[in-house]
């Protein structure tokens, strides 16, 4: 008896992944993802700036440490600077917590103008690296009047305007001399944070305390009624 058999040709979609591991070209052509890269770079450009001050925060070293090419990196800076600039915005809010604390300490507005600078000289010697970072890419003073910021947003320099407000409005500083009292208070410790870290002063914990005292009463003679 002789078969009839009629042959089908079935047309199966051929796959050269295995199972399970089949992509389209959208998929190779997917760009990197990290949900949290940029903070991990900020973060690694902190440790960075920690070791070595300014000069040591370079994007590919962040990358590297991040553990992702630096072409990853530019993806969220576009260059050194860039990074740069948030470190040394977290290391002025560093500072400027220290300064909080400090301050938060006394509702004395003599001894409060004290506390900032005090704290200000401490954290440059606990923190050498980040207070040489704080200012190296401080965004110009804005053209328009000073607007009041939350407490927790404020920088150094507004924390110290803050206290001097508050000096004034107790009569211990002449409105005469509240105009530019913050560059003059400013500089005062800035300068001498700078002396101890770069010398020549010396840096035992006596002579620390002796320097800043000497600098702190300079202020006070200088901006408040005695």
């Amino acid at each position: 008896m002789r078969l009839h058999v009629t042959v089908v040709n079935i047309l199966y979609p051929w796959n050269p992944y295995p199972m399970g591991q089949a992509t389209t070209s959208r998929d190779r052509t997917k760009p990197y993802h990290h949900g949290a890269l940029r903070a991990t770079l900020i973060e690694a450009g902190i440790a960075l700036a920690r070791e070595g001050g300014p000069d040591r925060v370079i994007l590919r070293e962040a990358a590297r440490a991040a553990g992702v090419t630096h072409s990853a990196a530019y993806r969220h800076f576009t260059d050194r600077e860039a990074l740069l600039a948030e470190v040394a915005h977290h290391a002025r809010q560093a500072l400027a917590s220290e300064m909080r604390h400090q301050v938060a300490r006394t509702s004395d507005p003599r001894l409060r103008l004290r506390a900032v600078g005090t704290a200000y000289v401490h954290f440059a010697l606990a923190e050498p690296g980040l207070f040489r970072t704080a200012f190296i890419a401080y965004p110009p003073a804005p053209e328009l009047p000073p607007v009041a910021l939350p407490t927790e947003e404020c920088g150094p320099f507004e924390i110290l305007g803050q206290v001097l407000d508050e000096a004034q409005t107790a009569r211990l500083l002449n409105p005469i001399r509240r105009p530019g009292a913050e560059i003059a208070a400013w500089s005062a410790v800035h300068g001498l944070a700078g002396l101890l870290l770069d010398g020549p002063l010396p840096t035992t914990p006596e002579n620390i305390e002796d320097s800043l005292e000497r600098v702190l009463d300079a202020i006070e003679r200088g901006l408040l009624t005695l």
